[in-house]
């Protein structure tokens, strides 16, 4: 499979959160700009969406998420339509989303709660099960078929834009092992999609959830049929802020499978993560 040029939103560990700038890296050029450049630069104005981790209408003061790609790297970057986007959380959330998605209309980065900032009052409400600020910046849609985080990425907390090839980002995830056409292509393809935000494979991924790979994998130590009742619901086996995923068909999770399989084969273990 050839490579996949993607662009990679890396947000760091650093605290607090409403001092974090927004940082954008290509290549070796890297900038920051902090939510007050940033607002006033793109002409921030107030969006109102409905929030799928609020669960109801929510304003915020927001900045179109194409401004933000302008300012932040001078310009749209060549072939960023095409590329590929991993959003990555301070936590150490990361999605992946097609960057045409992001050059779509109903993107907007927001700075603030609108109506907290309308009593006095800075940043957001706490969000998700552990009450996290989302800020300083979260990605929100305003359309009214992108507000399945499933489908439309909302990530909270960003804190960086970087532009780089997933597979050279993350080489120790790709099944390169296996025939092209195998079941384990698509289901990395599925593992891009819905679990590398959480998760990684080989070291490489997400940090929120367990590793999935080394140094076992879990399909080594799973029964296949738990693997995909806990993936479907993994709230009917204990309480998580993992979401469910009834959108995946049997086939997605056949190939999810597959994948998990292949890669017990091809083990790299970096050791354990520093604390």
């Amino acid at each position: 499979m050839s490579a996949v040029l993607g662009l990679v939103l890396v947000l760091g560990l650093a605290a607090p959160a409403a001092a974090e700038g927004l940082r954008f890296v290509a290549g070796e050029a890297s900038r920051s700009l902090d939510a007050e450049t940033l607002g006033a630069a793109c002409e921030s104005r107030i969006v109102e969406v409905r929030d799928p981790y609020y669960g109801e209408p929510r304003r915020y003061r927001a900045c179109p998420l194409r401004r933000v790609l302008e300012l932040g790297f001078g310009e749209i970057p060549p072939r960023f339509a095409e590329a590929e986007v991993l959003l990555r959380a301070r936590d150490g959330y990361v999605r992946s989303a097609p960057g045409s998605q992001l050059l779509e209309p109903g993107g907007w980065l927001a700075l603030a709660d609108a109506d907290r900032e309308a009593q006095g009052e800075a940043g957001f409400d706490p969000i998700d099960r552990r009450g996290l600020d989302p800020g300083p910046f979260y990605l929100v849609w305003t359309g009214a078929d992108q507000g399945d985080p499933h489908r439309t990425p909302w990530p909270y907390q960003l804190a960086a834009i970087e532009v780089v090839r997933f597979e050279e980002r993350f080489p120790h995830t790709v099944p390169s092992h296996v025939p092209d056409g195998a079941p384990a292509w698509g289901g990395f393809t599925v593992f891009r999609r819905e679990c590398i935000a959480c998760h990684a494979v080989n070291g490489e991924g997400g940090t929120v959830g367990p590793e999935l790979n080394v140094p076992r994998s879990i399909v080594e130590y799973r029964p296949e049929a738990q693997i995909r009742a806990y993936v479907r619901d993994p709230s009917s086996f204990r309480y998580t802020t993992m979401p469910s995923h009834p959108h995946l068909s049997d086939a997605d999770l056949d190939g999810l499978i597959a994948y998990f399989r292949a890669m017990a084969g091809a083990k790299h273990d970096p050791g354990p993560p520093a604390p």
